[in-house]
Order: structure tokens, then sequence, then C-alpha cells
């Protein structure tokens, strides 16, 4: 039970933690609306299966042992991110609710770049890896270790999901449409600077 607890807690406290995910569903549910928003929320949550997968299969104790493979997942996740600050930074299209942006991406796309955002940060993988090396007892069963895993993922969506609603309601998306040119480039110089975090010496911890 304490076990439980323990990692329902460390879960919490990482989702709700302000970070890449949560400025991709901030910006997929203001520009695009709530389906977007919560489809980008479902594909953080799939995100999440991917950092379990080879955790429980101890292959994250492969790439953490490695500094090339480490670093090589650093550098790509840190790319993804900067593609993704540069192009809410070169965003020229004027969105509006009556149109909803004329250009709005499909549902596939804002799954995909959900699931992506989430498998590609290495500091979801150290999360997760430090969950289980910390917390969960080393002769866990695989039932156990992946229903902590689906907690996980749970957890993701429920929180995500709240940030969709919250940025696709009427009024506040009225308002940052609004100040869309403001917002996007707050939120594309946030994506860029997470992602120099990851590989910059001192800055990414």
């Amino acid at each position: 039970m304490n076990e439980l607890l323990a990692v329902a807690l460390i879960t919490v406290l990482a989702v709700i933690s302000p970070g890449p995910d949560f400025a991709m569903v901030t910006r997929n549910s203001y520009a695009y609306g709530r389906r977007n928003g919560l489809v980008a929320a479902l594909g953080i949550a799939c995100g999440v299966q991917v950092h379990v997968f080879y955790t429980v299969f101890g292959i994250a104790v492969i790439i953490t042992q490695s500094p090339m493979l480490f670093m090589a997942m650093k550098w790509l996740g840190a790319g993804y991110l900067i593609y993704l600050g540069v192009r809410s930074l070169l965003n020229t299209s004027k969105l509006t609710l009556a149109n909803g942006g004329g250009e709005t991406p499909s549902l596939w796309n804002a799954f995909r770049i959900g699931f992506f955002t989430n498998a590609l940060n290495p500091k979801t993988m150290l999360f997760v890896v430090a969950t289980y090396s910390q917390v969960v007892k080393a002769g866990s069963s695989m039932t156990t270790n992946f229903a902590y895993g689906l907690f996980m993922s749970f957890s993701h969506w429920v929180w995500f999901s709240i940030v969709a609603l919250f940025f696709s309601s009427g009024p506040l998306r009225r308002r940052m449409l609004e100040k869309q040119r403001i917002v996007d480039r707050v939120i594309g110089t946030a994506l860029i600077g997470l992602g120099a975090c990851l590989v910059l010496p001192g800055l990414g911890g």
C-alpha cells in the first residue's frame, strides 16, 4: 500500500510540473479547439508507455549507463522540441473561433505530436526509471509493473485533458486567439528553451 501511495504521489507531482507536454497541449487547445487538445493529451498518455515498456524490460538501464546512447536520446528529444518551438514562432496563420484556423491539423497529427513530445522526452524517461528503481520493489511482478505504468499514463491523460478543457474554453480561447502572436511566441520560446535545457551543460540538470 505504501508503495502504491509513493508511486501515485511521485506521478502526480511529475505530471503537474510545467514542461513541453503542457506547452504543446496548451497550444493545440487554444489554437485548434477542444478535440485536438484532448487527442494530444491521449497521445502524451500513450507516449508514457514507451518509457514504461523499456524500463520494465531493463532496456532503460542500458540507455542510462551508456553516455552516447543517453546523449543521442537527449539530442533527439531536444531537436523535436526546438522544431515545435520554431514552428510556433514562425506561425503566421490567423486563427479564429469561427474558422478553426483554416489549417486545423488532423486528429491523427494532434495525437502524433502529443505522443512524440512525451516519448522523446528523456526527462520523462528519468522519472519512470527513478520511480521503478527507487520505489517499486525489485521482485514485483510484470502485472504490477505494467499496472503502475498504466496508472502513470492515466494520470497524464487526466491532467492534460483538464489542461485541454481549460484552454479550449470559449472565453479564454477567444482572448488567447486575440493575442495569438504573443501567445505563440511565448510557447515557441518556452519549447526552444526546454529543448536547449536538455542538451546544454548546466541547464538540463
